[in-house]
């Protein structure tokens, strides 16, 4: 089981030069938690949340480019249990998201567009249905949060076939579309295949508390 990442902090000075404001040393030397000058979160960062009114803690570690979440976010649960991984541009989700029972069964896929937070509106490139394989440029308002655009599946935690699949198209649900048999027997051979993340994580199992210490400048 994969412990708390965050066992123990240590104040300490540094000296004036260093780029960081605030920062945590983890046991292989490497900067995690980063605060620059400018109050940015920078780099690789571990976020813990608690319990907190009957919603379960998590634990989630990815990294930061000048305050937004960018790249790969993995979510542990307090157990230690890895339970989804997530995709991130300018701070927002997008592409392929995915979540996990405790035990690594699939439960759902989320399929998320961001748009670039810095512009009023933004230019992207959209299927178009009405001719396959062609694409069209759609102007899109930014509301300052991802769209939901593509197929969101949800998967039967026991069999691995799919339950039900919602599709958007920048943010607007479409009609749904019936599976057949076949199809949801390739699918759940699929979906019980655990993904190579999983697996990987299960390797790992009975990881000891990583111990840090933290430094401040100010």
């Amino acid at each position: 089981m994969r412990r708390n990442l965050l066992f123990l902090l240590l104040f300490c000075s540094l000296n004036g030069y260093s780029q960081w404001k605030t920062y945590i040393i983890g046991v292989k030397g490497d900067t995690l938690n980063a605060v620059d000058k400018q109050d940015r979160k920078q780099g690789k960062w571990i976020n813990h949340v608690d319990q907190v009114r009957g919603e379960p803690g998590y634990e989630e570690e990815g990294e930061y480019k000048d305050n937004r979440k960018e790249g790969n976010w993995r979510v542990y649960a307090l157990s230690g249990d890895l339970i989804g991984l997530e995709f991130y541009r300018w701070g927002l989700k997008s592409g392929i998201c995915q979540y996990f029972t405790k035990s690594g069964a699939l439960l759902k896929e989320e399929s998320w567009r961001a748009l670039n937070p810095d512009k009023l509106y933004d230019t992207i490139q959209v299927e178009d249905l009405d001719h396959l394989d062609h694409y069209k440029q759609v102007v899109v308002k930014n509301e300052g949060a991802a769209i939901k655009d593509g197929a969101w599946k949800y998967y039967d935690a026991e069999s691995g076939m799919i339950i039900r699949t919602d599709t958007y198209t920048l943010g607007k649900l479409e009609k749904p579309k019936t599976t057949s048999r076949a199809d949801s027997t390739a699918t759940a051979s699929h979906a019980n295949v655990k993904p190579k993340e999983v697996l990987d994580f299960e390797k790992k199992v009975g990881k000891k508390k990583v111990k840090v210490q933290d430094g401040s400048v100010y």
